[in-house]
């Protein structure tokens, strides 16, 4: 699928959040609620409340591509910046992108529980 028939597909109810837990249990925390671009995202949160959810946002036909913008609770989306591969936990990752370009898109795959 080309990247703008992939663009072109949203969700047209309101999206569902989800809370991303790490391996101990803590859950993922988008700081302020999104719109950063340094201290962006945490880990140590062990109750999951407003800055702890985030919408998948399926990028395929009913989500079955397994390609999915984040969206953080205030409306912003998560960037891999220049698209992934970057070490540095201080500039991987921000959360002030406000459309869905290439940069925001992220492949999920899950295994197990």
């Amino acid at each position: 699928m080309a990247l703008a028939d992939k663009r072109s597909i949203r969700l047209k109810a309101s999206p569902t959040h989800s809370g991303i837990r790490t391996a101990n249990g803590d859950y993922l925390t988008a700081v302020g609620g999104g719109g950063r671009t340094t201290d962006v995202i945490h880990s140590n949160a062990t109750v999951l409340q407003a800055w702890e959810k985030f919408a998948f946002i399926p990028l395929g036909p009913g989500g079955s591509s397994g390609w999915y913008a984040i969206q953080t609770i205030d409306g912003h989306y998560l960037t891999a910046v220049n698209s992934g591969g970057i070490g540095s936990a201080f500039e991987a990752i921000h959360s002030n992108a406000t459309q869905i370009q290439a940069w925001e898109e992220f492949f999920v795959s899950c295994h197990g529980q």
